[in-house]
């Protein structure tokens, strides 16, 4: 082991199932990040997108789950415990069926929902935007909701995240996967936009 190793180790999923269970942890890239209460307009916003999501699928093949959930995101076949990227993301919609068991999700959902909070911010716009790209998340989408404005992510003819879509919450969002299904921000409280259109690097 070199140096750089031995001061920046890399864990693994086999790690993390070892830690307080009253604690949440994900892995990216064997990297670990601390995961903080959600304030209470958060867990709104996950609540009714979960009831509104879950209406649609009733009947269907595809499944919705709410953090704490996790996803494992291998790079190869490498076993569970060798796995170095685990995720709880806030919404994970999945169609294969193949891809649950016990532990949760090994592979990448169809759909991601992710609501920003101060701590979760720039991991959410970057690392993790870059993460799912990767591992195939056909559509991921960052919802901001202090300046109610939704970045919707989906892959262009490169197979790669194309400039994301930014919409505000005065209307209905559709979603790409599902065509027939939009989110309706009617619940949402009112506030004061202070920055609808974020710039995109």
């Amino acid at each position: 082991m070199n140096t750089a190793e031995h001061l920046h180790p890399k864990y693994t999923y086999a790690d993390l199932a070892q830690w307080p269970e009253d604690e949440r942890w994900e892995l990216i890239e064997g990297v670990p990040y601390a995961m903080t209460s959600p304030q209470r307009l958060h867990q709104e916003i996950v609540s009714e997108l979960c009831r509104q999501i879950g209406n649609y699928l009733q009947g269907k093949s595809c499944e919705i789950y709410v953090a704490p959930f996790d996803v494992r995101l291998p790079y190869k076949n490498e076993a569970d415990n060798d796995v170095e990227t685990v995720v709880q993301p806030d919404l994970s919609v999945i169609c294969d069926p193949s891809k649950l068991d016990k532990k949760g999700c090994r592979g990448a959902p169809d759909w991601i929902i992710e609501v920003l909070s101060p701590s979760t911010a720039l991991k959410d716009m970057n690392a993790k935007r870059n993460l799912y790209q990767q591992h195939g998340v056909e559509e991921y989408w960052i919802i901001h909701p202090e300046d109610r404005w939704i970045m919707v992510y989906t892959f262009d003819e490169k197979g790669r995240y194309g400039q994301p879509g930014v919409f505000g919450m005065d209307e209905a969002t559709r979603v790409q996967r599902f065509s027939d299904l939009s989110i309706d921000w009617s619940f949402m409280p009112a506030v004061e936009i202070s920055n609808p259109s974020p710039n995109i690097v």
